[in-house]
């Protein structure tokens, strides 16, 4: 049986109509076709704003949807870093990384191929750091999130955000990583930290710090053929022979596996308490409990998880994990449980109000849904408020960089309540500026 025949030439002959209708016909008749290409046209714009919005509706889909989108906004990421975009693409990059992981840590891996995705949002965040570096010690303290306390994936690797990191950065993290050294004993933590600390010998040059630390380790040839690298990459030749020739010499005693440390009954009891009533009560007993001994990151991990199943049960447990992840320190976390899960718009608010100064774009339907439920009240000071976010609105989409957006949003929204005069004064009160084509109402509602 002959080959199919290449079809692309006789595809180049065709004008742009025809090869358009051609693959929109075969796109109605393909449904797996036609996702594709709207995921596509949903970010060939290079639409920072809609990416946004395309992880909002990706977090209730199914894993094989959620992968797709996600794959949709690292391509459009990637697409405007390879196209020198002077946009400011870390902020997206990072809540990709943010996202992706956190539907690892609930979900784990699966056929959707989750894992790489998230290998890859990490590498294009390091690109986009690179490109418009982000605040040094908060991008230091993002690093030593996800390592300490993240679900194990991603891994970061410092030398692709050694130069957005700079002096400030890495400075941060050796001082964290040296406190960690001192106070834990065998554990994550330490595991992590002895990690990190390679890494920062290898990216500030510190060739006897690396080679200090290497032959720390229980011998391994891996280990041996490192050290000896790293000495040739110094030009200490010498030492490089030296030591490949100590390491051809058998090695006859290897440090023992350190001693499992016994359960802490303190922790062991805050967890049952917890499991028993998984509130914020028992958890932040079992968080103080766990930290004493060293080991919250374990017991964050699993509490968390605890608390994402009774999240998807209704609107009042997805109110109690994002107020639990905001008293716990992390405010995007709570955001994103607060998304996932449907908190109440009152939750949505009020974690809206703490997101909008670095994370605009994110929280402008947010406000968006609260002027809509203003403006239904029908009462002068629901006018008067409603005036108000729509000022704040305006400034969103201003540090979104989608000015003129706002504009059509205002002028829809002003022809629908035309005929609400006080909530039109309200809004020439706030001094925002009404469109030309609003005409002065007769009545109001």
């Amino acid at each position: 049986m002959s080959p199919p025949s290449d079809l692309r030439p006789y595809l180049r002959t065709l004008d742009a109509e025809t090869l358009a209708d051609l693959l929109h016909a075969q796109a109605e008749r393909d449904p797996e076709l036609r996702h594709s290409l709207e995921l596509r046209a949903a970010t060939q714009s290079g639409d920072v704003s809609e990416a946004h919005r395309l992880l909002d509706t990706a977090v209730t889909d199914g894993n094989v949807e959620y992968t797709a989108k996600v794959g949709a906004v690292l391509d459009t990421l990637q697409r405007m870093l390879d196209a020198g975009s002077r946009a400011d693409l870390a902020p997206l990059a990072r809540r990709t990384v943010d996202d992706i992981s956190e539907m690892y840590e609930q979900a784990g891996d699966h056929p959707g191929d989750l894992g790489d995705r998230l290998d890859r949002a990490v590498e294009i965040y390091a690109r986009a750091c690179a490109a418009r570096p982000p605040d040094p010690e908060k991008l230091a303290d993002w690093i030593l999130e996800v390592e300490f306390d993240g679900p194990g994936r991603p891994v970061i690797d410092l030398a692709e955000f050694a130069p957005p990191l700079g002096e400030p950065g890495l400075r941060r993290i050796k001082s964290t990583v040296d406190d960690v050294l001192a106070a834990s004993g065998p554990g994550h933590r330490r595991d992590v930290a002895e990690r990190l600390q390679e890494q920062l010998a290898e990216v500030l040059g510190d060739v006897d710090g690396l080679v200090a630390i290497l032959s720390a380790k229980p011998p391994r040839v891996d280990v041996s053929l490192k050290i000896v690298r790293v000495l040739r990459a110094a030009g200490r030749h010498s030492e490089a022979i030296a030591h490949a020739a100590r390491a051809l010499t058998p090695h006859k005693h290897l440090r023992p596996p350190p001693a499992k440390p016994e359960e802490d009954d303190d922790v062991s009891r805050r967890r049952k308490e917890f499991d028993e009533r998984p509130g914020r009560e028992t958890y932040a007993a079992l968080r103080e409990a766990a930290s004493d001994a060293g080991k919250w990151p374990a017991q964050r991990r699993a509490a968390l998880a605890r608390l994402r199943e009774r999240a998807a049960d209704g609107v009042e447990h997805a109110d109690e994990l994002a107020r639990v992840l905001l008293e716990d320190g992390r405010p995007d976390e709570a955001w994103r449980a607060c998304v996932r899960f449907e908190a109440s718009p009152q939750v949505r608010l009020e974690l809206a109000e703490l997101r909008s100064a670095e994370h605009p774009a994110e929280t402008i339907p947010v406000f968006r849904a609260e002027v809509d439920e203003l403006i239904e009240r029908k009462d002068p000071q629901a006018y008067q408020d409603a005036a108000r976010r729509l000022k704040l609105l305006r400034t969103l989409h201003k540090r979104a960089g989608t000015p003129d957006e706002f504009t059509a949003y205002l002028g829809a929204l002003v022809e629908t309540h035309k005929r609400k005069t006080r909530l039109i004064t309200e809004i020439r009160a706030a001094r925002i500026a009404l469109p030309k084509a609003v005409t002065s109402p007769r009545a109001a509602r």
